[in-house]
């Protein structure tokens, strides 16, 4: 289907998926010229290139290619094939494209391709199966259809059974009833039309099974026989048995003894036999929450929901994800979308209004535009008494702010005794408010980000699991990176920058130390990018990835409980193939040199240029042109022993030049040194276009040994997270994966669910459990699978 555009290679498959733009289409050549029929059943995103273009059909019929039929099961219109701009039914499955005319028609008579795309396609069953289900079922179909008494059908029939002689069934007269409730004009407009004008109203939640289990007949026939009326506000049916079904009321009465009844009554059968022990009744319990009792001409709606306070303090890219989850928590929508992870319904009873906090009061507007009910604050965490304002007037903080800040907010947090949750790592100063936090009553909730964060979340729930059934971990592996999706790695490195690079660059930097099978292994920060290896996630086989070691991996074994069972304990940084041997040659080179340099030093500014040739050893004159460039950096890259292999020589060469360090521009003021140059340089050239995204991919993998001569089993588990893009605007992965978890952290402490107090990490199931589900449940894509 397709070559590279480079005549010297030969095709990769995992290349082509990471890098599709390096390849130019040839199916249109090769296998198109001599083909009748093509039945279109590929993969395609707007990435790769077509299988058959418009243009490229156009020409083949021009000479005499014997294409008479496209069959498309991936009906992607525009897509792979792209003059398929249709889809088509079961019943008209067919359309024709003219491409001599560019036309398409209905008919079949003319000249061009005829095309079918029959979008539900994938849902039709085969004629045998249908046959097979036919005849089995036909044998019952007789005597139901014939019988007069449906009461005498099996129990499972009869339950089934909706209507019989044109009316509903006992069990379905709901459905009339719901309907009679003028639902359409309530859900439009609740405060105009309050449960028929009754005098005395209320906004009632019912969580449950409601319809399998036909509890909604019990609350309406409790609400109707007490002389009270209802109004369907919102109704979200369960779409299998397993799932609970949602209904909100809004239910009426002129007497408000009468509304007390009726909510009383509605308790009794939410909590039916609460002393009986009996585990079966569970299926047969609804969940109540019932709103403030209001009265006609008084204010509706949002009033009757609780007021609930979280103060952001940070102005970063990660806030808005938590401002915009946080406020967004008392909409129905909500309500539907996390119900499972706050199963008290936490979110019928609460509005949670957010107040953002930052030095700048410009960048903290910038986040809470657009949200409802959030706040922009300008705040100074170093002014004690504008911190403890705003922090007295919130249940939760969280702090975003640069870790060094964060010991200033926890003491206040401790003084004011409120909770506090951050995504940094919790250091030796933060641990030591420990005994502080639990006499005060809160919980100071760290390292609840992405790493670490959902990194500790996913490791944990694996190894608990492996340890309940008795097993010991032999071996934890853990990758996680920030890169770029794969279509925006559209440069030598490979990777781009949302943030200030030197932070990137620094961890290439720092020693590492990690255990691998048994011997421990330590790297000094000037040896790490040589130790990247070749790396390929088998969930995830088109990435062509590496990893380098990250920092002390030992630390996780005591965290997690593994230390003296686990024979293998490593964590690494992941980035696209190449990325280290690059680096590595940069840094040698000296481009990542921290020292004052002597040519930045002077009045007058030196170039790009000159700083690349006091590196190299270059003289001006041998270097004219971008490609004559290349060629003189790339010898003299060889010739200093700044790499090994002339193919690493040419690709930092290369990223040189895409970095522009060999230009006649000079170097601005603030660059004092080789790291600031290079910093700078990166910042502008490797940062992300207003169209691309980032992308965020973790990786576990833990090896597990059991008892009683069971099977070794691998553990896996990843989260695959890209930017999203939403009205024109972007959020990145990495501020989607950071956020969100410090979002849910505020979420778990103001329903309570947390309820140990101290200095915490997510390592505990009553942390892990609920966040993962509402990580999944916000839209995240966490894979697990055990070989």
């Amino acid at each position: 289907m397709v070559k590279h555009k480079d005549p010297t290679k030969v095709f990769d498959k995992a290349d082509y998926y990471a890098h599709p733009e390096h390849y130019k289409p040839i199916f249109h050549e090769k296998i198109a010229p001599y083909t009748s029929v093509i039945v279109n059943c590929m993969y395609w995103e707007k990435r790769f290139p077509r299988l058959l273009s418009t243009k490229q059909l156009q020409d083949l019929i021009g000479t005499g290619c014997p294409l008479v039929g496209i069959s498309d099961i991936t009906c992607d219109i525009g897509g792979s094939i792209e003059f398929v701009n249709q889809t088509t039914s079961i019943d008209s499955p067919f359309f024709r494209y003219d491409p001599l005319n560019d036309s398409y028609h209905q008919d079949m008579e003319g000249n061009g391709v005829i095309c079918s795309a029959v979008d539900i396609l994938p849902t039709e069953f085969a004629k045998e199966a249908s046959q097979h289900f036919g005849d089995i079922l036909s044998q019952f179909v007789g005597s139901l259809a014939s019988a007069t008494n449906i009461t005498k059908l099996p129990a499972h029939l009869r339950r089934a059974c909706i209507t019989h002689g044109g009316t509903l069934n006992s069990l379905y007269e709901y459905i009339q009833r719901m309907r009679n409730s003028n639902s359409e004009e309530i859900s439009e407009n609740v405060e105009s039309c309050h449960s028929n004008k009754k005098k005395y109203h209320i906004l009632v939640s019912l969580n449950g099974h409601l319809f399998d289990q036909f509890l909604i007949n019990e609350a309406l026939d409790i609400i109707e026989a007490a002389g009270g009326s209802f109004h369907l506000v919102k109704c979200e049916v369960g779409q299998s048995a397993n799932v609970m079904s949602y209904s909100e009321l809004e239910v009426g009465a002129d007497d408000r003894a009468v509304l007390d009844q009726i909510i009383d009554s509605l308790t009794s059968i939410a909590n039916p036999n609460e002393k009986s022990g009996f585990p079966n009744q569970e299926t047969n319990k609804i969940s109540l929450k019932v709103g403030k009792v209001q009265e006609s001409g008084n204010k509706k709606g949002h009033e009757m929901k609780r007021k609930t306070a979280v103060l952001i303090l940070g102005a970063g890219r990660v806030c808005q994800p938590a401002a915009e989850l946080l406020a967004s928590i008392g909409s129905f929508s909500s309500h539907q979308q996390y119900k499972a992870c706050l199963e008290d319904d936490f979110i019928e009873q609460n509005d949670v209004q957010v107040i953002v906090g930052s030095l700048y009061l410009k960048d903290a507007e910038e986040i809470v535009e657009g949200i409802p009910n959030a706040t922009a604050v300008q705040l100074d965490v170093m002014d004690c008494g504008s911190l403890d304002k705003y922090i007295s007037q919130v249940e939760v903080v969280i702090s975003l702010l640069p870790a060094s800040c964060h010991n200033y907010v926890a003491n206040a947090c401790i003084k004011l005794k409120k909770h506090l949750v951050t995504a940094s790592y919790v250091d030796e100063s933060m641990s030591m408010l420990d005994q502080k936090a639990k006499s005060a009553g809160i919980t100071i909730l760290g390292e609840m980000g992405l790493d670490p964060g959902i990194d500790h979340m996913m490791a944990m729930k694996m190894i608990n699991q492996v340890h309940v059934r008795n097993g010991r971990i032999r071996s934890f592996t853990s990758y996680c990176g920030g890169l770029p999706s794969p279509e925006a790695a559209n440069n030598p490195l490979a990777y781009k920058f949302s943030w200030n690079p030197a932070g990137a660059i620094r961890v290439g930097q720092n020693p590492a130390t990690y255990r691998s099978h048994g011997e421990t292994l330590h790297v000094e920060g000037d040896g790490l990018y040589e130790s990247a290896v070749r790396l390929r996630i088998p969930d995830l086989p088109a990435f062509a990835l590496e990893c380098f070691p990250n920092r002390n991996s030992l630390v996780y074994g005591e965290l997690y409980g593994i230390e003296n069972e686990a024979s293998t304990i490593f964590r690494g940084t992941l980035r696209y193939e190449g990325f280290s041997e690059i680096m590595g040659t940069l840094a040698r080179i000296g481009f990542f040199s921290t020292e004052t340099h002597s040519i930045l030093e002077g009045e007058k500014r030196p170039t790009f240029r000159t700083l690349l040739h006091e590196l190299l050893k270059i003289k001006s004159e041998e270097m004219d042109g971008p490609l004559i460039a290349e060629k003189v950096i790339t010898e003299r890259i060889v010739s200093l022993q700044h790499c090994k292999e002339q193919r690493t020589a040419v690709k930092a060469a290369k990223t040189i030049i895409f970095l522009g360090l060999h230009e006649h521009t000079e170097i601005p003021v603030s660059c004092q040194s080789a790291f600031d140059v290079t910093c700078l340089r990166m910042e502008e050239r490797l940062a992300y276009s207003s169209t691309e995204q980032d992308m965020v991919l973790l990786h576990h993998e833990v090896e597990a040994d059991f008892p009683d001569g069971q099977l070794t089993e691998i553990h896996r588990a990843t989260l695959l997270e890209f930017g999203r893009t939403k009205n024109g605007k972007t959020t990145t992965a990495m501020a989607l994966t950071v956020g969100i978890p410090a979002g849910i952290g505020a979420l778990l402490l103001l329903e309570n669910k947390i309820k140990t107090r101290g200095v915490l990490r997510p390592i505990e199931p009553e942390v892990y459990v609920p966040a993962l589900d509402f990580l999944e449940a916000y839209g995240f894509k966490l894979t697990e699978k055990i070989d």
